[in-house]
């Protein structure tokens, strides 16, 4: 195919312009009940010369080689080339809407369904939202890519569906606002509930409650059922506007209209009760969740704990989780690391030891954090037995604790004339892929010389000695030398 250098020139000089092979309908049929917005004016180029540049040139055999010919365009050989040649070009990517409204003027061609959703999609994630503009307005008013005879279409809703959802997610309301009313026309009927939802929380992410409620309202009016979906959207907008007592008429206002709510309604109302301090309903609601068989998900334990811890109420905390856990609702995913990282920064290692066996008893097994902030919880509170069997039990699952946490254990019982069953965690570590490092045999040599244990002391330097982590005789022998004035030696 043989490329006017002319008209590509054109093209790519007015890329902006999108043609209408068909002359569109009079105005007053695509007039909005309300105004539209003021389109920023997009200037254009300046004509190019004729003689084209190096980068024109580029452009011209790259479409040679790579685009079919125009007599044998077909809306799939035209999204291939969008996608496979030209999208992930570092130079002519930005092209592809002119090539889109090039192959809009051939004669021998005319795009579908896929051509426009391929186009809108593309446009959307590229934020050129004036271009997604013009191709919408493209869309209405010319016929239907089906048959020009169809009066409604099921194709054009996703269409519009994706162009508004980005305009929603850039903020862009009437943009978007636009669009629903073109496409609600075009459709000739009911747009799907996941629209009107889709311009509900573009309104609430822009923090305009007023605009959100009143196209809620409108929905209502058009015999449109609002899901879920709709009333979680609105709950967490007034939520987070500080309008909890009109979150609240809408939950109850769903639960009039036979809509059953879900884990984001309740978990959207048990935060909103938790920030204005409403500790006690917070709680209540998730109780009334259990009630109604909602189960609950690990969002909904992170609220609950997160909201009692920052009031104070840790042991509340605590003994939340561990009902929760009795009942079976404890997803097993919760992690409550933080929980017990809490309970041992007050210095309630026993409380937080008692939770997490409670747990896993229950089958809640504890993450890795959880249980290393535990042992150093206990550690640190005296209570070196019980952080030796907690470390114990761990390692028996498959849980090995870091070389800090487990030598600073060994030291303690060490320090407690508890060498032999340090040396036994050390056994136990081992066997179970943990790796001891030089400070673990320092201190196990050290425990082993202060009880004068010189047996058990040798065998481990020489274990040392054999794993070459003895870099010279010197502490070789300034080691064997501690065992020297040992008064009493095991046999």
């Amino acid at each position: 195919m043989r490329w006017n250098k002319k008209n590509v020139i054109t093209l790519v000089s007015k890329s902006n312009n999108l043609p209408s092979p068909i002359t569109p309908p009079s105005p007053e049929i695509y007039r909005l009940p309300h105004p539209p917005p003021q389109l920023p004016k997009i200037s254009i180029p300046p004509t190019l010369t004729l003689s084209p540049s190096p980068k024109h040139s580029n452009f011209i055999n790259f479409l040679e080689n790579n685009l079919p010919h125009h007599q044998t365009l077909t809306p799939q050989t035209l999204i291939r080339f969008l996608r496979s040649k030209l999208r992930h070009h570092p130079l002519f990517a930005h092209y592809d809407f002119s090539v889109f409204n090039w192959a809009s003027t051939l004669d021998t061609f005319r795009h579908d369904h896929q051509t426009f959703l391929w186009m809108s999609r593309s446009l959307a994630a590229t934020h050129r939202f004036d271009d997604l503009y013009r191709l919408l307005s493209f869309i209405a008013a010319n016929p239907c890519p089906c048959s020009s005879g169809i009066f409604s279409c099921p194709e054009i809703e996703p269409i519009f569906r994706s162009a508004i959802d980005s305009y929603c997610r850039a903020g862009k309301m009437e943009y978007a606002l636009l669009g629903f009313d073109t496409m609600k026309r075009l459709i000739d009927g009911k747009p799907n509930v996941g629209v009107y939802n889709t311009v509900i929380n573009g309104y609430v992410k822009s923090c305009d409650m007023e605009k959100a409620l009143r196209f809620y309202q409108r929905m209502c009016k058009e015999r449109v059922k609002a899901d879920v979906c709709t009333f979680n959207i609105l709950i967490n907008g007034y939520c987070r506007s500080g309008k909890f007592d009109m979150a609240l008429d809408l939950f109850r206002e769903m639960k009039e209209k036979g809509c059953e709510a879900n884990v984001i309604s309740f978990n959207t109302l048990i935060r909103g009760f938790l920030r204005k301090g409403k500790v006690e309903e917070g709680v209540k609601m998730a109780y009334e969740m259990i009630e109604l068989g909602c189960r609950f998900s690990e969002a909904t334990c992170e609220i609950l704990v997160d909201g009692l811890c920052r009031v104070g109420r840790v042991d509340d905390a605590t003994g939340l989780v561990i009902d929760l856990s009795r009942k079976r609702v404890l997803p097993n995913e919760f992690d409550y690391g933080s929980l017990v990282e809490k309970l041992c920064g007050e210095n309630k290692a026993d409380r937080a030891m008692e939770m997490v066996e409670e747990l896993w008893k229950n089958g809640q097994i504890p993450c890795l954090i959880a249980c290393t902030t535990l042992v150093e919880g206990l550690r640190k509170s005296g209570r070196v037995e019980k952080a030796s069997g907690f470390m114990e039990k761990m390692m028996n699952i498959g849980i090995l604790p870091d070389s800090v946490t487990f030598n600073l254990l060994l030291r303690d019982l060490c320090n407690s004339d508890h060498s032999i069953d340090a040396n036994r965690l050390r056994l136990l570590a081992s066997s179970k892929g943990f790796e001891p490092d030089e400070t673990t045999y320092h201190v196990l040599v050290s425990g082993f010389t202060k009880e004068g244990r010189r047996k058990e002391g040798e065998d481990l330097v020489n274990e040392m000695l054999d794993k070459d982590m003895l870099h010279d005789i010197f502490t070789y022998n300034r080691l064997m030398d501690g065992f020297s004035g040992v008064g009493k030696f095991s046999k």
